[in-house]
């Protein structure tokens, strides 16, 4: 039936346009430019999806949902982030995500485990992976093109905002000059994202080679445009990585390189022939895109201060400080107190070094934990709980006076608002999934040769690992967050681990069903008149909500509006914002403390005429 077809393509786009459209979302009027929007975008797609295929099953007339290797990790972890919501000091944040982060939140881990079997049960081809991987860093390469001329000042985004080439758009809390973010956000964010999509650029420049081993004479001709294509994108996205200075992601993207040579050589062991002409000729492409991130990290930099020895820069500031020390030698002495001091504990930036900070910051969560052991204190509180237990030498830091809603840690912050129960299924769920890449995917390598399909998958498993190192240091966002419960499915997909026969199969009474339980062919469905009403209402639900994700969408703009101008003193045109903003929203309470200042201080004005407001 050619409904079910139009199901087919909804979801099948639905999933393209995620992973194109979410890196790249932002909009300049709302409280949070960046991961409110592309969580709205995801969770409007992740209803447009559900609304096809529920359309779909009702027409096949069978709940069809596949069965897949994970199911048991996936739902003992959302078991744990349901009863951690249920016993949460704010039941409200930990549904919707603590305002302005809004990632994490009850919902959010709905819609990704959602997306994961929307993906299995619909779309679980090889084809279909290696279409959103290439969607995926065409989308990428847009984001590294649009962040890397802020490096050196110009920032696309100020063009759009202010209509200026310039990075005049950022307060001080962003220096794009200083550290790139693109359209993801934040510096750490941006890196996490690109360190998740180098190893696919590298895995397909692999792949598009014509020959995989080559002598000096045929180098050139192993090219093809295509392998030009994927290894300028390693170059971009790996100078765009440098350019941020994230220590996390970096070391991230380092040490996963190092297990994707591991994995790949031990596949080959068999093969492998202790000739240094030889192993140069069979793996000359990892040692081109070695040599490649080497010269970047020479000639570039890198963000560890303690290696900085090893790069140009540092060889030149060396032989330049040995020069002054020389010239120095000769002149009269300078006194000691002429000299100035560097305060210790203190960054590049002036502030106190992040990682003291982190460690101050993760002390406080396991003092959390401590006291909230079994659940937490409930999914995305750690805003409210840690000041509960803020360790005391906070306050003698230079962001003695920030908010603290997240644990710099996604572990920890699994540990202290979810507790023993959620950061043991949150585990269980990451290394199952390792442990079945292992056992059941590696188990082929008795074939002692790496397909496509198979270094796309080692690819994948890259991928993953670099966003369990980068969480270790930080915390995942929308775009992280969705390869970490995708890249499963990706691999499931690619190794062909699932069958259509383990599917949990739930028969509709509806006519058209063989006494076998099974489908007739989709052309030889015809609805019935209670299967469009079904339809209908399901469609009906669907824009509902898409509608409601609008409101709120809306109200946040009023909000943020209104929010500008109580910070400017001008609480009488803020007003009609604020008020906006909790009629449409009205069970937001962000948006009802706004207005309940706003409130305050025209109430104030109206009691005593003298106060004048503009």
């Amino acid at each position: 039936m050619k409904l079910i077809n139009y199901c087919n393509r909804i979801i099948e786009y639905s999933f393209y346009l995620i992973f194109f459209l979410v890196p790249l979302v932002l909009v300049s009027d709302t409280s949070e430019l960046f991961e409110f929007n592309k969580l709205w975008v995801t969770f409007g797609f992740t209803v447009v999806i559900a609304t096809a295929w529920f359309a779909k099953m009702i027409t096949r007339r069978q709940i069809k949902i596949q069965k897949t290797p994970l199911d048991i990790p996936i739902l003992i972890f959302l078991l744990s982030q349901i009863i951690s919501t249920i016993l949460s000091l704010d039941p409200h944040v930990s549904i919707w995500g603590y305002y302005t982060r809004f990632n994490g939140g009850l919902l959010s881990i709905i819609s990704y485990i959602f997306l994961y079997y929307a993906f299995m049960s619909n779309l679980a081809s090889i084809s279909i992976v290696k279409k959103i991987i290439k969607i995926s860093l065409a989308s990428t390469a847009i984001t590294a093109l649009w962040g890397l001329p802020s490096h050196f000042g110009y920032d696309p985004t100020c063009l759009i905002f202010r209509g200026s080439l310039d990075v005049s758009c950022w307060t001080a809390d962003f220096m794009p000059k200083v550290r790139i973010f693109s359209t993801l956000g934040q510096p750490d964010w941006f890196a996490a994202y690109l360190s998740i999509i180098i190893p696919l650029s590298i895995i397909l420049f692999i792949n598009s080679l014509r020959q995989k081993t080559i002598s000096f004479k045929n180098f050139l001709s192993s090219f093809s445009l295509t392998s030009f294509l994927y290894l300028g994108l390693t170059v971009l996205f790996y100078l765009d990585l440098t350019y941020t200075l994230s220590r996390s992601s970096t070391l991230a993207i380092w040490l996963s390189l190092i297990a994707f040579v591991v994995i790949y050589l031990l596949i080959q062991r068999s093969e492998l022939k202790f000739s240094p002409k030889k192993l140069l000729g069979k793996y000359w492409h990892g040692g081109l895109v070695t040599l490649i991130i080497l010269l970047i990290i020479f000639f570039v930099g890198q963000p560890f201060p303690q290696l900085n020895k090893f790069t140009f820069a540092g060889i030149v500031s060396k032989i330049s400080s040995l020069k002054e020390t020389a010239q120095q030698a000769k002149a009269p002495p300078v006194s000691e107190k002429s000299q100035p001091q560097e305060q210790a504990g203190f960054g590049e930036l002036g502030g106190t070094d992040s990682v003291k900070i982190r460690y101050i910051v993760w002390e406080g969560a396991f003092d959390v934990w401590k006291n909230y052991p079994i659940f937490g204190t409930g999914v995305e509180t750690y805003a409210f709980a840690y000041y509960k237990f803020r360790p005391p030498q906070h306050n003698l830091t230079s962001e003695w006076n920030f908010l603290y809603n997240k644990a710099h840690n996604e572990y920890l912050n699994f540990l202290a608002t979810t507790g023993t129960f959620g950061i043991l299924s949150y585990l269980f769920m990451i290394f199952y999934f390792i442990y079945v890449f292992f056992v059941k995917v590696l188990k082929k390598l008795s074939i002692k040769k790496i397909d496509i399909n198979l270094s796309l998958s080692i690819a994948l498993l890259i991928s993953y690992f670099t966003i369990l190192i980068s969480n270790f240091f930080g915390f995942s966002v929308v775009m992280v967050n969705v390869y970490f419960y995708l890249i499963p499915a990706f691999v499931l997909a690619l190794q062909e681990l699932t069958t259509e026969e383990k599917s949990l199969v739930l028969n509709l009474p509806f006519k058209g069903i063989n006494k076998n339980g099974k489908n007739f062919r989709d052309e030889a469905f015809k609805n019935s008149g209670l299967q469009w009403v079904l339809i209908t209402i399901i469609s009906v639900i669907g824009l509902y909500i898409v509608y409601t994700l609008y409101l709120y969408w809306d109200a946040d703009k009023a909000y943020a509006y209104g929010q500008n101008l109580n910070r400017l003193g001008q609480y009488q045109q803020a007003y009609p914002y604020l008020r906006k903003a909790v009629e449409e929203r009205p069970g937001e309470p962000v948006f009802k403390d706004e207005a309940a200042i706003n409130s305050a201080v025209l109430a104030t004005v109206v009691l005593n005429p003298n106060n004048k407001q503009d």
